[in-house]
C-alpha cells in the first residue's frame, strides 16, 4: 500500500518555500546549487512540458513529507514506498500555482505519462520532450541523494525559477470602480503588510500626491526615485520631491526602517542643508519615531527648518477621506497605473489582485 501524504501540510510547507523563492528573486540572489543541477533546471524552465515542472515539485514535496517515499513511484498501484502523485497534484501543486499565477499546465502533470509508470530512463521512449524528461531525471536523483535540508534547497531553486518566469509574463491588475473610505483602510493597511522592500508605501504615496495635483490643480512637479536608490548618488533630497517651479517646496521620504535621532541628524547635515530643503517630511510604515528622535526634530524647527513624521497609512485614509468620491478614484486609477510599471514585481501586482478579490468578493 502506498503511503500517506498528509496534502495540509503539504500545501503549507510549499506556500512558505515559494515565499522565500520569491524573496531570493526580490533580492536577486537564488540558492546556490550544483552546476548539474542548475543546467537540468534552466533545461526544464525552458520546456513546453510544463507538467515536468510541476512533477518535480510534486516529488520535493513527497520527499520531504516522509523520506521513506520513493518519489520515482508516484502511483499508488506501486508498492508500498509509493504515493499518490495525482492527489497531491490536484488538492497541493496545480492549485497553488494556478492562484499564484505562475506559468502552469491546465489539468494533472501525470496527464502527459502512461498510467502507472514511474519516473526511471526506460520512460523516456514513450515521450515527445525526451530532453526535457533527461532533464527532470537530473533533478530527481539530486532529490532522492539529498538530505531533507538540501532537498527542500532543491526545491526552493526551482520555485525561484517559476517565480522568474512569472515575473516575465503579464500579471492583469484588478480594477474596481468604486471603494468606500472604510475599504480603503482596510485595502491600504493589507498591501503595507506585503512585504516589498518599501516599494508600496512609496507607490500609494506618490499615487497621493499625484491624485492631489491633478484634483486641486497645484501645478506640482512630482519626481520620485527607485528603491536603494541612494538620494546622494541621484542627487536629490528624498524619495519623493514636489516643486512648484523651479522651488523645491516637499521632500518625502518613506521609511519601513527605524528613525531614531541619529537618523535624523544624518539626514539633517546630508539632505536638508545640503539641498536647502524648508519642508522635510518622513513617512513611517512601521516603528514609530524614537523621543530623541522627535526632540531633534523639534530642535530644528527652532532653526527654521520643518522636520515632520507622519505615518503613511494614517496619512493616506485621511486624505481619501476629505478628497471626495472623484478623487478617490482618481488615486485608484494612478496606484494601479503605478503598480503596472514593468519594473515592478509580479508578486506585488498579485498581491493588490488577492486584497481586493478579498475586499470585493471578485
Amino acid at each position: 500500500m502506498a503511503r500517506p501524504i498528509i496534502y495540509k501540510d503539504a500545501a503549507a510547507l510549499l506556500a512558505a518555500i515559494f515565499m522565500e523563492a520569491e524573496s531570493d528573486f526580490a533580492a536577486a540572489t537564488p540558492p546556490v546549487v550544483p552546476d548539474v543541477l542548475a543546467a537540468a533546471t534552466e533545461r526544464l524552465l525552458a520546456s513546453n512540458t510544463q507538467a515536468y515542472r510541476e512533477v518535480l515539485i510534486g516529488c520535493a514535496l513527497a520527499r520531504l513529507s516522509d523520506d521513506q517515499i520513493d518519489v520515482r513511484l508516484p502511483y499508488v498501484n506501486q508498492g508500498d514506498a509509493a504515493y499518490n502523485g495525482r492527489t497531491l497534484d490536484e488538492q497541493v501543486v496545480n492549485p497553488f500555482l494556478h492562484e499564484h499565477e505562475v506559468p502552469s499546465s491546465k489539468g494533472p502533470f501525470l496527464s502527459v505519462f502512461r498510467r502507472s509508470v514511474g519516473f526511471a530512463p526506460e520512460t523516456r521512449e514513450g515521450l515527445r520532450d525526451k530532453l526535457g524528461f533527461d532533464a527532470l531525471l537530473v533533478f530527481l536523483e539530486h532529490l532522492r541523494a539529498a538530505d531533507a535540508a538540501t532537498a527542500r534547497m532543491y526545491l526552493r531553486f526551482l520555485l525561484h525559477g517559476l517565480v522568474k518566469l512569472r515575473d516575465a509574463a503579464n500579471v492583469t491588475l484588478l480594477h474596481v470602480q468604486r471603494l468606500s473610505v472604510e475599504q480603503y483602510e482596510i485595502l491600504i493597511g493589507g498591501l503595507l503588510q506585503v512585504p516589498s522592500g518599501g516599494r508600496l508605501p512609496v507607490l500609494l504615496a506618490v499615487a497621493m500626491f499625484q491624485t492631489l495635483n491633478q484634483c486641486f490643480s497645484l501645478n506640482w512637479s512630482i519626481e520620485w526615485q527607485g528603491i536603494n536608490v541612494a538620494d546622494r548618488a541621484s542627487d536629490v533630497g528624498g524619495d519623493i520631491t514636489i516643486k512648484s517651479g523651479s522651488e523645491l517646496i516637499l521632500a518625502v521620504e518613506v521609511t519601513e526602517r527605524p528613525i531614531d535621532r541619529a537618523r535624523v541628524q544624518s539626514t539633517f547635515s546630508t539632505k536638508v542643508l545640503r539641498h536647502g530643503i524648508s519642508d522635510y517630511l518622513f513617512f513611517f510604515a512601521a516603528a514609530t519615531p524614537t523621543p530623541d528622535a522627535r526632540a531633534l526634530a523639534r530642535q530644528y524647527l527652532g532653526q527654521g527648518h520643518d522636520i515632520s513624521f507622519l505615518p503613511v497609512k494614517d496619512w493616506l485614509v485621511s486624505t481619501l477621506g476629505t478628497i471626495g468620491p472623484r478623487c478617490r478614484a482618481e488615486f485608484t486609477v494612478l496606484f494601479i497605473a503605478q503598480l503596472n510599471s514593468t519594473d515592478v514585481p509580479a508578486s506585488l501586482k498579485l498581491a493588490w489582485n488577492e486584497h481586493i478579490r478579498r475586499l470585493v468578493g471578485a
